[in-house]
């Protein structure tokens, strides 16, 4: 490439050895300065000798410039628009690249935002907030001097607004536990059945509760877990016919359930529920050396009980498990969930999918019993969490691929008319697990809540004779 000087005044020109346009055709004033006009020279042929690399092929600029106009006029060809083109495209590309990442940080962050500011001014950048004389005087008597009666500066943190929430829900935690243990002392009043509860820590804390029939020789145990959105209060009824045929009731309101900790209805992890009920199991059976135990669940807590047992050191404990309407053959309404409930379920895991629907699902075709569910405090009765929904759908797919361990005996029982988990998941379960002591009966169309439905009474009578059976082979 070969830039020739021309007098100051003169027209000059650059010529190179390939002849092919560079730019698009624009207009610009002459630089005067010699050493601009260097400057502009040497771009112009960095940017030549990038077009030669990545082209090869011949180029050409024309610069014209004439004393009176005080003009240069570039003229390129079609190659040179089009580059000129995609060189827009790639900086709109990058642009709204730029944005969509920008607007997935900020997603990211959306649980972490700031509580909004009370007060209108801040002292200092670190976050010291100005109150009003008025407010000091009420909180320090200092006559609004910023300083506490011991001297010290007045200093307040704003709480982020995730932690003002997991205050609120420990609140409500507090406010169901409380009413569990009053439901509890005050329904103990059965001279032939003893009541009680108690608090289980593991990293949380559970409100468990128990059922003994007095003066009777316990024959066996039973450790049973609630559906979603319930608590092991409503079994109440159920636990004291076990009670009349020799058996201990122990119940466990899994977390964020009844009187346990955490968010209602809210379970970041089901394998925590399935770690907390192998610790409470192995409490159970060491407050009763010697006493063959069972584990009843229904729904949800039956998938909860079934992976707990898949482990061989709970396998060895238990002598059998009951299942009412298990959580197996769960799918979701759309295949597309099933690819976002992961996703969302990370970016937004306690947004409630739906309307509130106080009325509930239809579980039982006995309307007292319907009545009497959704009026429960400690039933929740708002749309499920997109977390939790996830979870189940985890857990079902986990049973599924995993039926042919289970190896422990069973018996099933499940609605042909159930709505909420299907019926076919259970028939499958049956089908492959490796047990020798299998038992399913599908119930034509009861619906979910089997010991809630209008034959509760024959469905109790069945489970207790599969339980005595088993009794008495031992």
């Amino acid at each position: 490439m070969s830039i020739l000087k021309q007098p100051r005044g003169t027209p000059f020109s650059i010529r190179t050895s390939n002849q092919v346009s560079l730019l698009p055709k624009f207009n610009a004033k002459i630089i005067q300065p010699s050493w601009k006009r260097r400057q502009l020279s040497l771009r112009i042929e960095k940017g030549l000798n990038m077009q030669e690399i990545s082209r090869r092929s011949s180029m050409a600029v024309e610069a014209r410039a004439s004393p009176s106009s005080s003009t240069v006029i570039l003229t390129s060809g079609a190659s040179g628009r089009i580059s000129a083109l995609f060189s827009l495209f790639s900086l709109r590309a990058l642009r709204s690249l730029f944005i969509l990442i920008h607007a997935f940080i900020l997603l990211l962050l959306l649980p972490f935002r700031g509580r909004p500011r009370r007060q209108a001014a801040f002292a200092s950048s670190v976050g010291k907030a100005v109150r009003s004389p008025e407010e000091m005087k009420q909180v320090d008597g200092s006559g609004g001097s910023g300083r506490r009666a011991g001297g010290g500066a007045f200093v307040r943190v704003p709480i982020l607004r995730w932690k003002s929430a997991v205050i609120a829900a420990e609140q409500k935690a507090s406010a169901r536990r409380a009413l569990a243990k009053r439901r509890v002392v005050q329904e103990d009043d059965d001279e032939n059945c003893a009541r009680e509860f108690s608090l289980f820590n593991t990293s949380h804390t559970l409100f468990t509760q128990s059922w003994t029939l007095v003066n009777v020789k316990i024959r066996g145990l039973v450790v049973l877990l609630h559906g979603l959105n319930e608590h092991s209060g409503r079994y109440s009824d159920f636990a004291k016919k076990l009670n009349a045929k020799g058996f201990k009731v122990y119940g466990m309101d899994w977390i964020g359930h009844g009187g346990s900790d955490g968010l209602h209805a809210y379970v970041h992890s089901l394998d925590v529920a399935v770690s907390d009920l192998k610790l409470f199991l192995e409490k159970v059976l060491a407050d009763n050396p010697g006493l063959p135990c069972f584990c009843f669940g229904h729904s949800t807590g039956a998938a909860i009980v079934l992976k707990a047992v898949l482990d061989p050191k709970v396998e060895s404990w238990i002598s059998g498990i009951v299942l009412t309407s298990p959580a197996v053959g769960v799918q979701p309404s759309h295949p597309i969930y099933k690819v976002l409930a992961p996703i969302v379920s990370m970016l937004l895991p306690r947004y409630q999918v739906g309307a509130v629907n106080k009325k509930g699902l239809p579980v039982s075709r006995d309307p007292g019993a319907l009545v009497a569910k959704y009026s429960d405090p400690l039933v929740y009765t708002g749309s499920i969490r997109v977390r939790t929904g996830y979870e189940i759908l985890r857990i079902a797919t986990f049973l599924q691929q995993n039926a042919a361990r289970l190896r422990v005996p069973f018996l099933v029982l499940h609605g042909t008319a159930d709505t909420v988990t299907d019926p076919e998941g259970s028939l499958k379960l049956y089908e492959k697990a490796s047990s020798a002591d299998k038992t399913i009966r599908l119930l034509e169309g009861y619906l979910h809540d089997l010991l809630f439905e209008p034959e509760k009474e024959a469905i109790t009578a069945e489970i207790i004779q599969w339980l005595n059976t088993r009794i008495q082979h031992k």
